[in-house]
């Protein structure tokens, strides 16, 4: 078995010297990646990880759960309980609480149909 020559068109290299071959740019890739998404069950995993995501973006940006007090695994799980308790608290207020927080104003539609009544 022997290697085929690398063809050159697909390197890319950066600054620092380190080499990215790419087979195919990203572009290429994202309306394969999308199209995955549109399939019921592929539809539901994305969601349940959008949700995981956007609670870990939340933890991070608002109570700095990148950083942890501790080097030992189990009290840096702790922090990450103690951490995610406030924002869970704060996700069920938020549920419960089902009154809009602003009143919306009325659309142009309701506006006209109010009118010709």
């Amino acid at each position: 078995m022997t290697c085929s020559p690398l063809d050159v068109s697909r390197v890319a290299v950066s600054s620092t010297g380190v080499r990215d071959t790419r087979t195919e740019p990203p572009t290429a890739t994202r309306p394969r990646a999308r199209e995955g998404r549109t399939r019921g069950r592929e539809q539901r995993r994305y969601a349940i990880r959008a949700g995981i995501e956007a609670s870990l973006s939340q933890n991070v940006r608002a109570h700095g759960l990148r950083r942890s007090r501790y080097r030992d695994v189990a009290r840096t799980h702790v922090q990450h309980v103690f951490t995610a308790m406030p924002c869970n608290a704060a996700r069920v207020a938020d549920w419960i609480d089902t009154a809009p927080r602003t009143p919306r104003r009325a659309t142009h539609f309701r506006t006209l149909c109010s009118a010709a009544k």
